[in-house]
């Protein structure tokens, strides 16, 4: 369901589809185009205005410029360029040609180099609701011109090389552009899924390259605690942002045996109250739940009361540590993290290891399993 008092913008996979079918109407009629209509996925028409345009008897090209939407997106406003072109194998007789539509990236459009993601190894990251969009609407026009031969499409993004640093695909090991993407068409104002579809490509694929065990962190703190104190290689690791909850649920249906997150205090502590999105939109209770370990390590009120009063939880370990009590404190935040994980994570091993940038390493939980096969280290 579209949210109807935020603006909605349209995928990549839109603006290739519709300046796919945009170039094969030109090619065809032998004329521009100023605008061109497409329906998505989502049973929302896409109505593109047509940039760019280059036409000659046997080739044409032109650009769609993706909308913005209240949605973060560093794609927004670049062109999505198709060329379209008849393949030189003409065949007057419908179903002689196995791929009636080829479809292939261009510049500024990234190849994908590892496993798990939707295409294989060394194809264009055009995915494959995009690629049966762009081949629906390009047969629609061939069928109406009374063509049955092949159709060669090339989409290309030339802004796609630059603008694919500030995107996940380095990390997701797609290479040298920008991926043409979007299972809906629309691109909703719901930045949490974009988010969590993220964590599940970089999931599947450590265990598409064999990872048994998946090691997760909230954030890049996190990840430099693993690689200076453990040496740990930081490509087998995911970040999950605040999303622990969803995070777990996909480790466990991907058919992971373990997993080990590793995390800040500031992130992790609010785990020992069972807070699986740790987004402070969505709860904060750190100094409470701080408060209450102190409590449960037997501290009086003088130090319990400060403790709720604290901004970080930084200052609120020096109290601990002042009092001397930040062991058995931690002691108690670490089962309390281990129930509710072990809980979220159903028959998967789960383990977990907070830290502070201050006060270094303070508690573990879990299964010593998973940290000497995760890191060289029992528990």
């Amino acid at each position: 369901m579209i949210t109807k008092d935020l603006k909605y913008g349209f995928t990549t996979g839109s603006c290739a589809a519709a300046a796919a079918k945009a170039a094969t109407l030109m090619l065809f009629e032998q004329r521009s185009t100023d605008t061109v209509s497409v329906m998505t996925p989502a049973g929302v028409r896409y109505d593109a205005p047509v940039e760019e345009v280059m036409l000659t008897t046997t080739e044409a090209s032109c650009a769609v410029r993706k909308p913005g939407s209240d949605d973060p997106d560093v794609t927004a406003g670049i062109l999505i360029y198709a060329k379209a072109s008849l393949a030189a194998d003409n065949c007057k007789s419908a179903g002689k040609y196995k791929d009636r539509v080829i479809i292939e990236g261009g510049e500024g459009i990234g190849r994908v180099t590892k496993p798990g993601l939707d295409r294989p190894v060394g194809d264009a990251a055009i995915n494959t609701v995009p690629r049966r969009m762009i081949e629906a609407e390009v047969r629609s026009v061939a069928e109406e011109y009374g063509y049955s031969g092949t159709i060669s499409i090339v989409i290309s993004a030339p802004e796609g090389a630059a603008i694919a640093g500030k995107t996940f695909n380095p990390r997701l090991g797609i290479k040298g552009g920008i991926s043409i993407i979007g299972t809906s068409g629309i691109v909703e104002p719901m930045s949490t899924k974009a988010i969590v579809d993220t964590i599940a490509v970089e999931l599947r694929q450590l265990k598409e390259m064999g990872c048994d065990i998946a090691v997760v962190s909230p954030g890049n703190y996190g990840l430099d605690f693993m690689r200076e104190n453990y040496g740990y290689d930081l490509d087998k690791a995911v970040k999950c942002s605040n999303y622990i909850g969803k995070t777990i649920d996909i480790a466990h249906n991907l058919g992971f045996s373990g997993m080990v997150l590793v995390g800040h205090a500031g992130k992790l502590v609010k785990v020992a109250g069972g807070i699986m999105n740790t987004h402070s939109a969505e709860a904060d209770c750190r100094m409470e739940l701080m408060a209450a370990a102190a409590a449960r390590a037997g501290a009086p009120g003088d130090i319990i009361n400060p403790i709720l009063d604290c901004v970080s939880t930084d200052e609120a370990i020096k109290l601990m540590t002042d009092a001397g009590i930040e062991k058995k404190c931690f002691e108690y935040i670490m089962e309390r993290i281990g129930h509710y994980l072990t809980k979220r994570a159903q028959d998967m091993k789960i383990g977990c290891i907070v830290y502070s940038n201050k006060y270094g390493l303070l508690g573990k939980c879990g299964p010593g399993e998973l940290f000497e096969k995760s890191f060289g280290e029992s528990r």
